[in-house]
C-alpha cells in the first residue's frame, strides 16, 4: 500500500502548490468572514484535529479530553463527521447520554467506540458540525462541545484548538496533498493553541525531540506536548469480559488490523511481548464480512495460533461474527504528561467561566 501511495504522491506533487493556495484562501475567507462564515456557539468548543492525513490518535485524545471535562463537572457532547458510517441524517445521535443507539456501521467506528467508552456523554455525527453541535446543546443541555477531527472544519469557531501528530510519521514527506500527507500548508498551524505528539516511545524519542524543537522554533508561543499509548487490557470475545495483559500474553495469537497505520499496532504487540504467529492488514475503516473472519480463523489455525487479536476499533465491528474461535481486542489508553493537564486546566477555567 505504501509504495502505491508514494507513487501517487510523486505524481501529485506538481499539483500541491495549487491545492495549498486554495486551502490558504479558504482559511483567509473564514478568518475574515467573507463569503465563508464561521459560527460561534453558546458554549465553548474544543477541537481535536491534525494537519496530516491518516491516524494521529484523535480518538484516544478525544476520550482523554472528555474525561478531563467530566472530572471538572462539565456536561460535554462529542461531535464528529462520522466518517465511514452509513448514517445519512443531518444529525445522527450515536448515544443520547443514557445508551448507545446506533451500530458501528451506521455510527462510524470511532463515534461508536467513544459512545461505548464514555457512558453518559452524548455522541452525535453529521456533515455540518455547527448544526450537529447546536442540536446537542438544544436537545441534551450540554455545556461543552468536543469536536473530533475539527482542525479543517472552520465553519464552527473553537475556543481551544489542539493539533495532533503521530510520532511514527510526524509530517510525512512534508508536502501538501496531493503530493504528500499534509492537508494544509504548515502555516495553518498558526491557528492552533497547542500541539500534541502521540505514540511516543523509546524507539522514536530522539526523532520526536528534534521535531518538538522544530515546532517550538516555528511557533514559540504554542506549547508542544507528548503522549504515549499504554495497553489497558484485553477484551475477550468468548468470555465477553476483560482479561489481563499477563493472561493474554500466554495465548498464541494471529493479529490483524484495519486502521490508518496498522504497523503501529504490530509494534505495540511486539513491544508488549505477545506471541504473534502472523499479521494481516486491511484498509482503514474496513467493513468485515463473515468470509473475512473465516479466512482469518483459517490462517490463525494454520499458523498454530489459538486466538485472533485486533484493535478495539476493529473489534466493535466483529461482534456479529463472534463464535468458538476467540477474538481478542487490545485496548489502548493515551497517557499524557502532567504539563498537558495543567495547560488544559488553565484553558478550561478561562473559556468555561
Amino acid at each position: 500500500m505504501r509504495p502505491l501511495l508514494n507513487a501517487l504522491f510523486l505524481i501529485g506533487r506538481f499539483f500541491s502548490p495549487a491545492y495549498s493556495l486554495v486551502m490558504m484562501i479558504r482559511a483567509f475567507l473564514y478568518r475574515k468572514n467573507v463569503l465563508l462564515q464561521s459560527r460561534q456557539l453558546s458554549v465553548p468548543v474544543v477541537s481535536i484535529g491534525n494537519l496530516t492525513l491518516g491516524g494521529t490518535g484523535k480518538t484516544p485524545m478525544v476520550r482523554y479530553v472528555t474525561r478531563l471535562l467530566l472530572d471538572r463537572g462539565l456536561r460535554p457532547a462529542i461531535v464528529s463527521r462520522g466518517y465511514g458510517g452509513k448514517g445519512g441524517g443531518k444529525v445522527n445521535i450515536v448515544a443520547d447520554g443514557a445508551k448507545t443507539l446506533l451500530s458501528p456501521d451506521v455510527a462510524g467506528d470511532e463515534p461508536f467506540m467513544l459512545a461505548e467508552a464514555l457512558p453518559g456523554v452524548p455522541v452525535l455525527t453529521g456533515p455540518k458540525r455547527a448544526r450537529v453541535a447546536s442540536h446537542a446543546i438544544e436537545k441534551f443541555g450540554v455545556n461543552f462541545i468536543v469536536m473530533d477531527d475539527g482542525f479543517q472544519h472552520l465553519s464552527l469557531r473553537r475556543d481551544l484548538d489542539l493539533v495532533l501528530f503521530s510520532a511514527g510519521t510526524l509530517l510525512g514527506n512534508g508536502r501538501v496533498f496531493p503530493g504528500g500527507e499534509l492537508r494544509e500548508p504548515l502555516s495553518a498551524l498558526g491557528r492552533a493553541h497547542g500541539f500534541v505528539i502521540t505514540g511516543v516511545d523509546s524507539n522514536n524519542r530522539s526523532k520526536v525531540d528534534r521535531f518538538q524543537v522544530r515546532l517550538q522554533g516555528a511557533f514559540p508561543e504554542k506549547p508542544v506536548f507528548t503522549g504515549e499509548y499504554l495497553p489497558a487490557g484485553i477484551w475477550h470475545s468468548s468470555q465477553g469480559t476483560f482479561c489481563t495483559l499477563d493472561e493474554a500474553r500466554k495465548i498464541e495469537v494471529f493479529a490483524f488490523a484495519g486502521i490508518a497505520k496498522p504497523d503501529s499496532f504490530r509494534q505495540i504487540l511486539r513491544r508488549e511481548g505477545f506471541s504473534v504467529h502472523g499479521f494481516e492488514e486491511f484498509r482503514d475503516h474496513h467493513d468485515y464480512t463473515a468470509q473475512n473472519v473465516a479466512t482469518l480463523i483459517g490462517a490463525a489455525r494454520a499458523s498454530g495460533a489459538l486466538a485472533l487479536i485486533t484493535t478495539e476499533k476493529d473489534f466493535v465491528k466483529l461482534r456479529p461474527f463472534f463464535g468458538e474461535f476467540p477474538i481478542l481486542a487490545l485496548t489502548i489508553e493515551l497517557r499524557m504528561e502532567q504539563d498537558f493537564d495543567v495547560f488544559m486546566a488553565e484553558h478550561l477555567s478561562r473559556i468555561s467561566s
